[in-house]
């Protein structure tokens, strides 16, 4: 997506105290596309603060500054609000998008070890990932803490995401004779239990190191 855009534009919403991790987001961005275009946004005046290493940073909140991104991340911002402003939230970062754009809105913890997002284009919610480090987790259920704002109260039984998380505990335990091998040999053998059992768990593009699971939407969207 960004290496097929012109003058591509990345933005990073609600980055905090400190623009660590706007700055940091950038640099790996970079690696893809080199002129691409990085602006953090953040509702409190007091911290914005000067560009540097390239970035851009003003104020801005759910209406993106009036910029046109290609790509907007939101992690641990509809943290703070209740559930009811998700949908009227989504719809404005929507708006804002330039065609064929995407919204990452996700949660994590303050070292990134567990992290969960759901990923969304002009027309809505797509998928959702959840991606946590293999060895600071006993099973995946305990990734409910950090579930998006969208989903995290609807982590009872009954629910699609409660089905998930513990459709993907069950599997987890009957891999356990894997776990001579190491958690990630372990979560691939937990993925085909999942897939031989309906759940239409996607590919990754490439191998990657953490524990990755990712659903289309309709997998889990609230009843």
């Amino acid at each position: 997506m960004l290496t097929q855009t012109p003058n591509p534009l990345a933005v990073d919403l609600g980055y905090g105290a400190m623009p660590v991790t706007t700055l940091e987001w950038a640099a790996r961005l970079r690696t893809v596309r080199s002129d691409l275009r990085v602006v953090g946004l953040e509702i409190d005046p007091e911290r914005v603060v000067p560009g540097r290493n390239g970035v851009e940073f003003a104020r801005g909140g759910f209406e993106l500054a009036g910029l046109r991104p290609t790509l907007v991340r939101a992690f641990n911002v509809l943290r703070q609000y209740p559930e009811e402003a998700v949908a009227p939230a989504w719809e404005r970062l929507r708006a804002g998008l330039a065609p064929g754009g995407l919204i990452i809105d996700g949660t994590c913890d303050e070292l990134g070890r567990r992290c969960a997002w759901v990923l969304l284009d002009e027309h809505g919610p797509r998928t959702l990932t959840l991606a946590w480090s293999p060895f600071h987790i006993d099973c995946p259920s305990d990734l409910a803490e950090r579930l998006p704002k969208a989903l995290i109260h609807h982590n009872v039984p009954g629910e699609p995401i409660h089905e998930l998380l513990t459709a993907a505990d069950r599997a987890w335990a009957t891999s356990a004779p894997h776990s001579a091998f190491g958690p990630r040999l372990r979560w691939r053998a937990t993925l085909d239990l999942l897939r031989n059992q309906g759940f239409e768990v996607q590919e990754q593009r490439r191998r990657v190191r953490d524990c990755i699971l990712t659903v289309p939407w309709s997998t889990v969207a609230p009843h």
